[in-house]
């Protein structure tokens, strides 16, 4: 009996033991449990070892990347990475999964539109959730990077924001009433990634040939509608004949553009010319580019227009351009309307 009872004693304190070993890994998981997913929002930031004035590095996170965050103290959250590099970062670099989800959801929505012109960025700039300059971000666009200008809105301007150039008021005009308005673009990057920019943060593209003929307006979209064979002292070179739809140069204005022109080229004088040119237009984008068969004119190219009427209905008008010559193309039924709004003396 006695050798049984050292027996169970023996066999008891190994079970002990044993329990106590594997209820330690439950523990160290109850410390470590992920409580949610976010994304790094900066373009890059260090993970420290503790939350202290002095701390080591223990590794860097790029934008846009993943992280699953283990705890949170103060403004800090303790993350690991998708290699399993656990440290401490600011949570002001951090976006959580909800914004991560609603660009991805943007990008869907947006990745089949038409480009309305090509932009590069002055500055570092966000990719927004939605227009304004304190909504959420994620993505960030480098300087000079390119990307595809698709709509246009706009946001109220945050008080303590830059204000915006000024530009040239004729003599007695007042300042328009209301909150402050900035344009934004929505843009699709090389990546194809869609967002929200500021548009003052972003150069549109304008090829320089035809930018010269701007006379002070503001360039919202171009196109290229078609290419016409030149020779100049016996060089042949296809000469591109642009769309081009413009407006005043001020942020908040009620439409997306107010006036078009067809920039032709004169293959005898070698130059651009003003083949259309329309006014007082309430347009709003997309500008849609396409070619249709005119019978005995052959295939030529069409632009369309999406016009805003003063009930605030939008309606496409359909154009043609047979070099020179731009002309509308009406509906069975159609009749041609002139200006949609009036100029604004």
């Amino acid at each position: 009996m006695r050798l049984l009872g050292s027996f169970r004693v023996g066999w008891l304190v190994p079970a002990v033991v044993m329990a106590a070993m594997l209820s330690l890994p439950a523990c160290g998981r109850g410390r470590h449990r992920v409580l949610e997913v976010a994304y790094v929002s900066a373009p890059q930031a260090a993970l420290r070892d503790q939350v202290a004035a002095i701390y080591n590095r223990v590794g860097n996170v790029k934008n846009g990347e993943r992280l699953e965050v283990l705890d949170r103290e103060k403004r800090f959250a303790r993350v690991r990475t998708a290699t399993g590099i656990e440290g401490w970062i600011e949570q002001r670099y951090l976006v959580d999964q909800k914004t991560f989800d609603a660009l991805q959801k943007l990008t869907a929505d947006h990745q089949n539109d038409p480009v309305q012109a090509p932009g590069i960025l002055r500055n570092e700039t966000n990719l927004h959730v939605t227009p304004g300059r304190d909504t959420e971000h994620l993505y960030q666009l480098a300087s000079g990077a390119k990307a595809a200008i698709l709509e246009r809105a706009t946001a109220e301007k945050q008080p303590g924001a830059a204000p915006p150039p000024k530009l040239a008021t004729k003599p007695g005009a007042k300042a328009p009433a209301g909150p402050v308005l900035e344009d934004w673009w929505l843009v699709r990057d090389t990546l194809g990634r869609v967002g929200w920019v500021l548009a003052r943060m972003v150069d549109v593209d304008v090829p320089l040939e035809i930018a010269q003929y701007a006379e002070g307006q503001r360039f919202v979209a171009f196109f290229v509608l078609n290419e016409v064979q030149d020779s100049d002292k016996g060089v042949q070179k296809q000469v591109a004949q642009y769309l081009c739809v413009l407006t005043d140069p001020h942020d908040g204005l009620p439409y997306d553009f107010d006036q078009v022109r067809v920039f032709t080229w004169n293959t005898r004088k070698h130059r651009y010319e003003t083949a259309y040119r329309e006014h007082g237009l309430d347009g709003v984008l997309p500008v849609t580019i396409t070619k249709e068969d005119f019978g005995k004119e052959g295939t030529l190219p069409v632009f369309i227009l999406r016009v805003r009427d003063e009930t605030g209905s939008v309606s496409e008008r359909k154009y043609k351009l047979n070099t020179p010559i731009v002309r509308r193309v009406l509906a069975p039924g159609e009749t041609p309307s002139r200006p949609t709004r009036k100029r604004r003396g």
